[in-house]
């Protein structure tokens, strides 16, 4: 099942779903397993997925968001020197004028550069945080689907072996009708010891 995700949808808010659902489902008796709402998990899990591209935009925003103030501090920069240019030509190429600017607009270049390498590695963090988080909700998921069919297993190979048993009881029960009482299968004798069928068919 795939749902559209909500506006407010936000990658973190969608693990802490799955967090738990996982935290509130049944628990199996005798055993670390749990049983999950298949459908639930599945949706949750989709809608993760379809999160996971709008926190790289978020992050491709911010990057953008950095680049811009780098741009707007340069072309700051580029007016201030060609302001004090003009200035120091009509003070007769003033150098000290030129020189105050020349460090005025290193200054500012400077401090967008920093302030934008603040942003991206912010950005970074921010989507590694999230894609950490799934990482980790899908690896429990996993191991939770791991778990429940290990502990399947074992009655489905009884029940195999009941059916196989249930078929060759009934491949020879017309040969031998005659000669003697009809008997349940093997699994029925086990769930309820005791129980046979007399050769009239009444059930003792």
């Amino acid at each position: 099942m795939t749902t559209t995700p909500d506006a407010g949808d936000d990658l973190l808010s969608i693990l802490d779903e799955l967090d738990e659902l996982i935290a509130t489902s049944r628990s199996m008796p005798m055993s670390a397993s749990a049983i999950v709402n298949r459908d639930e998990a599945l949706d949750l899990i989709d809608r993760a997925r379809q999160a996971v591209p709008d926190t790289v935009h978020r992050a491709e925003d911010i990057v953008a968001g950095a680049d811009s103030v780098v741009a707007d501090g340069r072309a700051e920069s580029d007016r201030l020197i060609a302001r004090a240019q003009e200035e120091a030509d009509r003070l007769v190429s003033n150098e000290a004028v030129v020189r105050a600017a020349h460090e005025r607009a290193d200054r500012i270049v400077a401090a967008a550069e920093d302030k934008a390498a603040r942003l991206r590695a912010g950005a970074d963090q921010y989507s590694d945080r999230s894609l950490e988080g799934l990482e980790k909700e899908l690896a429990k998921i996993a191991e939770q689907v791991r778990r429940g069919r290990e502990a399947l297993a074992p009655r489905l190979a009884e029940a195999g072996d009941a059916a196989e048993e249930e078929t060759e009881a009934g491949s020879g029960s017309t040969a031998s009708s005659t000669a003697r009482p009809a008997q349940p299968s093997p699994d029925l004798q086990r769930r309820f010891p005791g129980w046979s069928v007399d050769p009239a068919g009444q059930q003792d």
